[in-house]
């Protein structure tokens, strides 16, 4: 289960603004004389789609070029800026913990702001505005909720909530603006089951429909041009939430093929290839990730780094049968997991106890059972890593006892 303050992220970022991802709203060859929807607009798309695919595909440095384009094709309106920080925004999304971003990411959000409140006063069309005005509130008020800024994205919530509610109801216009639907109908019936300490807050918004939901993210994922891509990062959780691990796998084998360099995508094709049994595919995509994070690939470290090394590992101990290699990887996934502070995760705690087997089989006692310890110190007590630990440390103290007799 997810911390609680990336359930806060999620509500305030998404369910409390809906806003679509980006720039899906009105454009023209000249927006200061014509404001018309983005969305009806074929030229402004033919010129975003590179732009987006370099985005999605971790080529920032190309990306921005093409957004600096549309910066100087139309400086009077929030989009380039939205998509400016768009790509800010995913270069944190591989490790939320990494702030080094924040910055530059919420400098494009006020800008957006900025140009957006602008239209808003002065347009007869509030709604194109009002997108961005809401999108960008609730990016920001999802950072706030990573860095624990409670106050702040609490603010950024309610001032998205007020654009959104100038947008909502026109999901049916198309699948772009379907997109804030979708994720409000699933989050809003999700997060009180999973949370119930949120049920007296959540009481104040309107009630979900997770299986409505779902379906209109799909028709998004499906169909939408500009949210398509942000529609399927949510429908990938989505999916293993609610344990539809075929469908998780198809859909990040779907994404990783065409967006090869995206280490968010890649992950996610890793455990899903894993969690169904696709040994293969899940090595050979493992093997993909360690590789990259080697070249110091943009956005390939720690967190994907452990989740592959723990696949690797898996495989040559249980598999393969090569116990060294098994130790190599074991390790590894501990040291990113080091890496990356997060020694509670499941993987640091499982490449300990994988690590101890191993010093077992080579009778290397002492050094097994310090691996047991730590797992056993580190796992979550009700967890069955926790039991596995403690039952090996049970076993492990009675076969010395049993060797020390033998003497």
């Amino acid at each position: 289960m997810k911390p609680i303050h990336n359930i806060f992220s999620v509500w305030i970022a998404v369910l409390l603004s809906a806003a679509p991802a980006f720039a899906q709203l009105y454009s023209s060859s000249d927006l200061d004389k014509n404001y018309d929807m983005l969305l009806k607009n074929p030229g402004v798309q033919i010129e975003s789609t590179e732009a987006i695919n370099l985005l999605y595909n971790y080529k920032f440095d190309d990306a921005d070029t093409e957004f600096r384009w549309l910066k100087y094709r139309y400086p009077k309106h929030p989009m380039p800026h939205f998509l400016m920080g768009l790509a800010e925004w995913w270069k944190i999304v591989p490790n939320t913990e990494n702030e080094s971003y924040d910055k530059a990411f919420l400098a494009q959000m006020d800008s957006t702001i900025t140009l957006a409140e602008k239209l808003y006063e002065d347009e007869k069309n509030k709604i194109e505005p009002a997108f961005f005005l809401a999108a960008a509130y609730a990016f920001k008020g999802r950072l706030f909720a990573e860095r624990e800024s409670w106050t702040k994205a609490a603010f950024a919530g309610k001032k998205s909530l007020k654009y959104f509610e100038v947008c909502k109801g026109n999901g049916d216009l198309s699948p772009e603006l379907l997109f804030g639907d979708g994720l409000y109908n699933y989050y809003a019936e999700w997060v009180p089951k999973e949370y119930p300490i949120l049920k007296p807050v959540l009481a104040l918004f309107p009630k979900g429909n997770k299986k409505l939901g779902q379906q209109q993210l799909e028709k998004v994922g499906n169909n939408a041009f500009y949210t398509r891509v942000e529609a399927r990062y949510f429908l990938l959780q989505i999916y293993s939430m609610e344990n539809e691990y075929g469908k998780a796998y198809e859909l990040a084998k779907y994404m990783w093929q065409t967006y090869p360099n995206n280490p968010y995508f890649e992950r996610y094709f890793c455990r899903t290839a894993f969690a169904t049994g696709k040994a293969q595919e899940a090595e050979k995509v493992a093997q993909s990730i360690l590789s990259k994070i080697s070249q110091y690939m943009p956005g390939y470290e720690g967190v994907s780094g452990r989740n592959a090394a723990y696949v690797l590992a898996y495989y040559n101990m249980q598999y393969h049968r090569n116990y060294e290699l098994a130790a190599k990887y074991y390790q590894q996934a501990i040291d990113f997991s080091v890496q990356t502070k997060s020694l509670n995760a499941g993987y640091y705690v499982s490449s300990l106890i994988g690590l101890g087997k191993i010093a077992e089989m080579k009778k290397n006692y002492d050094e097994a059972l310090r691996y047991y310890k730590l797992a056993d110190d580190r796992a979550d007590k009700k967890s069955s890593q926790n039991k596995e630990a403690k039952t090996a440390i049970e076993n492990l103290k009675k076969l010395k006892r049993a060797e020390r007799r033998k003497r």
